[in-house]
């Protein structure tokens, strides 16, 4: 069964732009966050309550913080999806990894909030350096503009 070569495959021209847009939204996050870790000081009474407490009754800055890890979810997500659609295996292997690897540096943000212990923060920043390295991949294996795949 052959296919046509314009339904094989999705075009990656908008993989790049959308890879690029969520390495930027990690970095800007690690920024955020590092700046959170170390000159903020949570609540006691936001210890152990959501990620919407957090936006809702915390200081502006992680609200800041909780808020672009939302988006960064989101753009994970699409880029992972664009992926998919466009079927580049290394793509669709870099983005997977980056959208579980900030799943979990949420996941241990939220820990770490609640618990202020230096493991949960530890993991998060090592899992979102993950993040960003899957991102800057996936930018690395797509092909560069104005070269055909």
């Amino acid at each position: 069964m052959s296919l046509d070569a314009k339904t094989a495959a999705r075009p990656v021209s908008t993989l790049a732009p959308a890879s690029l847009a969520a390495l930027v939204l990690v970095v800007a996050e690690y920024l955020v966050g590092m700046y959170v870790n170390l000159f903020v000081t949570i609540p006691r009474a936001d210890h152990g309550h959501s990620v919407g407490s957090a936006i809702a009754n915390g200081p502006a800055i992680l609200a800041t913080h909780a808020v672009t890890g939302l988006l960064l979810g989101l753009a994970a997500l699409g880029v992972l999806v664009q992926a998919i659609m466009a079927r580049h295996p290394g793509a669709i292997a870099a983005s997977a990894v980056g959208l579980f690897a900030l799943a979990f540096a949420s996941a241990a943000g939220a820990s770490f909030t609640s618990s202020g212990h230096p493991a949960d923060s530890m993991a998060m920043s090592v899992l979102t350096g993950v993040g960003l390295l899957c991102y800057a991949a996936n930018l690395y294996l797509l092909p560069r503009p104005g070269r055909r795949v």
